[in-house]
């Protein structure tokens, strides 16, 4: 892929047409300014995006945001939507980790309040917080406890005490994705669940205090609980090995029967079948499982944040109250109704690294935030700023209701291994005030900020875009790592 491959539509969209390759149905479509354009042909993303170009069912264009980079299959940063009954449905445009997402929790805190505790406080998320690979949790669940979870998300955590109505009004989809059957969810990725609800995992999964840096559109931002200098708290994980096996599961299963549905593929990565087959149905019924796992994890892991607050600052603070401003879902499969040339097509909407973003006045928004649109959080990489946006009638009208979900690799795990020493990289980060509570040095190393693009770069163009607008921009000053 080279620059004369493609042609630019407007100051932050470029566009692959469809005549690029014989077997592109849609032409593909990509944001990016002319710096994240160079990071974009580093590596095979633009490619693995024109080979979604080719998937039965696809309508209008596919997509990718501006920290697109490689994925399995479909690129991370990809939306591809394709319509009902018979567009297909592909494991590998939700990805393995289902329903990561990220939660943002304010409070009524200035950062001088907590800055006395702020290394006590760290510390104590860090062991509250189960965090590392395979890592169990303290809630124990028998079977059928867990196949409960599944089918009813957060409505199960609201029911044990682990969240209030509050919280799920203020989550996406109000944490449960209905349709959600337990039983076609595989014995092993029960057993690999079994133990793994609140916990954080690894990766790039975090929790993070944050201190509201500035804040952009004062209105959105008042709405939110938003003010400068405030204390939240960011939540980054997903549905852990649980979610990882659906995946898995149902790659291995579609493998054999794609030709049965006479689907040709680039690239057996993008593995598919038809949504309305039996294979598209289990597996979209098991990913809502996942889905649902996930929403729960996180829901576990905000009491347990809430209980850490109480612990360190009770007593020392006015109010260490901890409460929930929205929580948004990556890496799903979604059925909604969209414009596609002036018609109202079912669609289902895949969003690899990629968040749903609706504009003002959808239902599908909380009330609270029905007229300012859907809050967007985009985290950044342990020493950079993260962000707070929300959804515009732009982005329902050029990307399936989407925007950008972080801020994209440029460099493997395995390469930031090579070039980053975890120990240099927590003395560096801990010289500039953030602390860091870290599982492993390795694992920190994967994570550097120099591993990843400039997030500031990223939220420009999906802002100048129009397919988001800026609220307010965080800086941290605790992070816990897998």
């Amino acid at each position: 892929m080279k620059k004369a491959d493609f042609q630019q539509l407007s100051p932050f969209l470029y566009e692959i047409p469809r005549s690029f390759r014989s077997d592109m149905r849609v032409p593909a479509r990509f944001y990016a300014s002319p710096e994240l354009l160079g990071a974009a042909l580093n590596d095979k993303s633009l490619t693995q995006l024109v080979n979604t170009a080719v998937l039965p069912g696809v309508v209008q264009y596919v997509l990718a945001m501006p920290d697109i980079h490689q994925g399995y299959g479909f690129p991370i940063g990809g939306v591809v939507a394709t319509e009902m009954p018979d567009g297909v449905i592909s494991p590998g445009g939700v990805g393995y980790d289902i329903n990561c997402g990220v939660r943002l929790l304010g409070s009524s805190l200035d950062e001088e309040d907590v800055a006395p505790y702020m290394d006590e406080l760290a510390s104590q998320l860090q062991r509250n917080c189960p965090h590392g690979v395979g890592r169990g949790g303290s809630v124990q669940l028998k079977p059928r406890d867990l196949v409960a979870l599944v089918e009813q998300g957060a409505q199960w955590a609201l029911k044990n005490g682990f969240a209030t109505l509050a919280d799920l009004e203020h989550t996406e989809e109000g944490g449960q994705l209905s349709g959600a059957n337990a039983t076609k969810v595989s014995e092993r990725a029960f057993e690999r669940g079994q133990d793994q609800i609140g916990t954080l995992g690894s990766g790039n999964h975090f929790i993070e205090v944050d201190v509201v840096d500035e804040v952009f559109e004062e209105r959105a931002a008042t709405q939110m609980g938003l003010f400068p200098g405030q204390i939240v708290v960011q939540i980054h994980c997903g549905s852990r090995g649980f979610g990882h096996q659906i995946c898995t599961d149902y790659v291995k299963r579609f493998q054999p029967v794609v030709h049965r549905y006479g689907i040709e593929l680039p690239d057996r990565e993008l593995v598919c079948v038809p949504l309305s087959s039996p294979e598209g149905q289990d597996y979209l019924a098991a990913m809502k499982a996942a889905a649902n796992y996930a929403f729960v994890n996180r829901q576990v892991l905000t009491h347990l944040i809430r209980q850490s607050f109480e612990e360190v600052l009770a007593g020392r603070v006015k109010n260490h109250h901890v409460y929930q401003v929205y929580d948004i879902a990556h890496n799903m499969a979604k059925i909604e109704t969209h414009m596609i040339n002036g018609r109202q097509a079912s669609l289902c909407v895949h969003r690899k690294g990629a968040t749903r973003a609706f504009g003002p006045g959808s239902p599908h928004v909380p009330e609270r935030y029905r007229a300012i649109g859907q809050p967007v959080f985009v985290p950044g990489s342990m020493g950079t700023a993260s962000w707070v946006l929300v959804g515009t009638e732009g982005s329902m009208a050029q990307s399936f209701g989407s925007t950008c979900h972080g801020a994209g690799r440029t460099m493997s795990r395995a390469q930031a291994k090579k070039t980053v020493q975890g120990e240099e990289l927590r003395r560096e980060l801990e010289a500039r005030g953030i602390r860091v509570r870290a599982g492993s040095l390795r694992g920190l190393a994967e994570e550097a900020p120099r591993a990843y693009k400039d997030v500031d770069q990223v939220i420009e163009v999906v802002h100048g875009a129009g397919i988001a607008r800026k609220v307010a921009r965080l800086v941290p000053v605790a992070v816990v790592k897998g």
